[in-house]
């Protein structure tokens, strides 16, 4: 028999309404440091490009495989203080994959965990720009890229007819890549047949990263809610 026989493979297309507070690290001894806000309602308004979101997920027995995959272009507002510099503006780009091998720890008909290793690639770029004041003004453009091992889990409630419950996270960065890198998700989730998973949740994603020997750091929390449809193949 094929090995492919036993082998499942889950593809989940999702939306992430996720605000964004970043806090970018600059040289300027005026602005030393540039906090940017944009909130889950104003996310598409301010988005300068086709974001892409997707999850797969690969098993045979215990054995699995996780992976996301995230590119989200935006752009903002950025206020001061109005003295020094008149405002400005910041376009910020977060390309994000994490890929987390899974071992199932715990099978039962009505519950599921999950434990694995892995990691979080990042890159991060920021377009600064500061309008004049009393000072000229200024443009900046920073940019970053790493990856983060991780430590992950995930469990899974059945409550039966189809409804059910899932939350997974991982914990990462020690710094090795950033200072720390960490992420929560949950979501209550409808199976109307065996192929299909619809979920609603909420997501929280952060990194804190500050390059070595430069004045290059950036700090970004991503939050808001999810929503997902997992095919099954």
């Amino acid at each position: 028999m094929s090995a492919l026989a036993g082998m499942q493979f889950f593809v989940t297309p999702y939306l992430w309404l996720s605000g964004i507070n970043t806090a970018i690290k600059t040289p300027l001894a005026r602005a030393p440091e540039v906090n940017s806000d944009v909130s889950a309602i104003d996310l598409l308004s301010h988005l300068n490009g086709v974001p892409f979101m997707g999850a797969f997920e690969v098993r045979q027995g215990p054995l699995g495989f996780l992976g996301d995959v995230l590119h989200v272009p935006v752009g903002t507002n950025i206020t001061t203080r109005n003295v020094f510099f008149q405002g400005g503006h910041a376009d910020l780009t977060t390309n994000m994959g994490t890929g987390v091998a899974l071992y199932r720890v715990l099978d039962q008909p009505t519950q599921f965990a999950d434990f694995g290793l892995g990691f979080r690639a990042w890159s991060f770029s920021a377009d600064l720009t500061l309008n004049p004041g009393l000072l000229a003004g200024q443009n900046l453009n920073r940019s970053a890229g790493w990856g983060d091992p991780l430590l992950g889990g995930r469990y899974h409630y059945d409550f039966g007819n189809g409804f059910g419950l899932t939350a997974y996270g991982d914990v990462g960065g020690f710094g090795v890549g950033a200072h720390s890198d960490w992420q929560v998700i949950g979501t209550a989730e409808y199976a109307p047949n065996p192929w299909l998973n619809l979920q609603l949740g909420y997501r929280s994603l952060n990194f804190n990263y500050q390059a070595s020997g430069r004045d290059l750091g950036f700090n970004v929390h991503m939050k808001g809610p999810i929503i997902a449809a997992t095919f099954r193949f």
